[in-house]
């Protein structure tokens, strides 16, 4: 049913006309040209209000995936771009008595209790909630985040599909490296976690109590009391939305400084605080209007966050710096010491691989680097290698795109290159020198205090332990030598035995051939005896 949803969007949308048909082979050219769709008008609209109005049509899956095309004007042509934009704020609000009836259903009171006010004209309409302003009984003024109604099942429909169609993919040997089961697992993870906002709540007040009283970023405090699963009470923020380039002008922002404090806020939540926010497109930050010259960024909705592990944060960091240091053989030994390419791949021709794709781009401004084609340029390497995709990264590298995208908005010709290496560098000088081991040592402080009494008692097990593993060495070598012993005794009884039993044997075959030996029968005789004694040796 889902699938048939689906077909007649694209059809009704006309979505087959966005297919450059000049790329394809000549015999899809043709299937395309003698489709039943082209008996279908496109009508008066435009081809990317078309795309925005199917991807809205289509359900919150879809609305997020142009979300994170919007960001990428690279990648494509203009108009398209503008239109998906209006995915990030812009997408058709359920009615507002639903809302006031799903609020009072959360927090099992009646709106008025709750809130002093409440406006049922939401300020703001998303793929999965939508915001309403409201005032609390103190005067503060604060948003109200509700969960659309009946939402998850939507999206349970879309994700069977998409695991469909992944495990189709996984059988083919050309996807299978890029693990698209994985994907669409991890995918489903975060995108259902958007659907519990305790859960939101929490990375919210995390990430606030990260950059406490930090310049670089501002985090909206949350009400608990008005907080459950479908229903979220934030603090009001007054920014400026980060892709309202004429209002940041306006009021003279300092757009470089912006640009980096962009880039630095994403390493600093990567590799200080190992928790990151993972939805940072233009619709979830905004600018505040405090001081211009000295921007500080507004960060909401954080409902898809993400962290690596210790070992993945390493061979990230020590893989970009040797990105910005151009030492590709370092970036193919960290890939193969990871285990992100297979064992047997040799560094020399990885190294010489990644080379080609990425010596053009280094040292050029961001406006002239798209990350998106040097993402392709990766893949279509690592096909080579069977390099396999690293579900563990995939959030990570959407961040980043968001993050380029974002640049590009703002400065575009910010250097992302010399804004990130020294703080990269500053890392792992911490990480690895003699600051990063005292905090090391001062984490498992507790742990070590509590086993250190326990030191002698554990030396001596280990020194028993070593003794008797000894003992057992020993033995077994004694008994390997007898059974080798006995093996060889063996081998010896087992030719003794078939000689005597031959020789038995020709004693009786000789008496009926030779006549001669029943009047003298002393040579039977001597070789039945002769048998007999081997076979009583053995």
């Amino acid at each position: 049913m889902r699938l048939l949803r689906i077909l007649w969007v694209i059809t009704r949308y006309r979505l087959d006309t966005l297919i450059p048909l000049e790329r394809l082979p000549w015999w899809l050219r043709l299937a395309f040209q003698l489709s039943p769709l082209r008996l279908v008008p496109i009508g008066s609209r435009s081809r990317s209000e078309r795309l925005r109005l199917a991807l809205e049509a289509l359900g919150p899956i879809f609305v997020k995936f142009g979300q994170m095309l919007s960001t990428r004007r690279d990648l494509l042509p203009p108009d398209i771009a503008d239109e998906l934009k209006r995915l990030q704020d812009q997408v058709p609000p359920f009615p507002g008595e639903a809302a006031v009836a799903l609020v009072e259903d959360e927090l099992e009171m009646p709106l008025d209790e709750a809130f002093a006010s409440f406006d049922t004209i939401p300020l703001a309409s998303a793929s999965i909630a939508q915001v309403h302003a409201a005032r609390l009984h103190s005067g503060e003024d604060v948003v109200v985040k509700i969960i659309r109604p009946a939402i998850d099942r939507v999206m349970r429909q879309d994700m069977a599909l998409m695991y469909r169609v992944a495990q189709v993919l996984a059988r083919v040997p050309e996807a299978r490296r890029l693990r698209p089961v994985e994907v669409v697992r991890d995918y489903e993870a975060t995108l259902f976690d958007e659907l519990d906002l305790h859960k939101e709540a929490a990375n919210t007040s995390q990430l606030k109590r990260n950059f406490k009283n930090s310049p670089l970023l501002y985090v909206p405090a949350i009400h608990w009391s008005l907080t459950r699963t479908r229903v979220m009470v934030q603090e009001r923020i007054h920014g400026v939305p980060v892709a309202d380039l004429a209002a940041l002008k306006a009021q003279q922002t300092d757009l470089k400084k912006l640009a980096e404090r962009g880039v630095e806020i994403f390493f600093t939540q990567v590799f200080r605080d190992n928790f990151f926010h993972a939805d940072m497109h233009p619709g979830n930050i905004f600018v505040s209007r405090g001081d211009p010259q000295d921007p500080q960024y507004i960060a909401i909705d954080c409902g898809i966050v993400g962290s690596l592990t210790r070992e993945d944060q390493d061979y990230l960091a020590r893989n970009l710096l040797a990105f910005f240091h151009q030492d590709y053989y370092e970036v193919a030994a960290l890939h193969i010491e990871s285990g992100w390419v297979a064992e047997d791949t040799r560094a020399n021709e990885f190294a010489a691989a990644i080379r080609a794709v990425c010596e053009p781009i280094l040292e050029k401004p961001l406006k002239d680097i798209s990350f998106g084609q040097v993402l392709l340029g990766l893949f279509q390497t690592a096909r080579r290698f069977n390099m396999e995709v690293q579900p563990q990264l995939v959030l990570l590298q959407k961040t980043l795109l968001n993050i380029e995208g974002l640049g590009r908005q703002l400065y575009p010709d910010l250097d992302l290159w010399s804004t990130a290496k020294p703080y990269l560098e500053r890392w792992m000088k911490e990480r690895a020198g003699p600051s990063g081991l005292w905090e090391s040592l001062k984490r498992q402080a507790p742990e070590l205090t509590r086993q250190l009494p326990e030191l002698p008692v554990l030396a001596h097990q280990v020194m028993s332990r070593a003794e008797l593993e000894r003992q057992q060495r020993r033995r077994q070598a004694e008994s390997l030598v007898g059974m080798r012993r006995q093996l060889v005794s063996s081998s010896r009884g087992a030719r003794r035995l078939r000689l005597g039993v031959l020789l038995l044997a020709a004693a009786l075959a000789w008496q009926p051939l030779l006549g001669w030996a029943l009047q003298q029968p002393w040579p039977v005789v001597a070789v039945a005896a002769l048998g007999a004694l081997l076979l009583a040796w053995h």
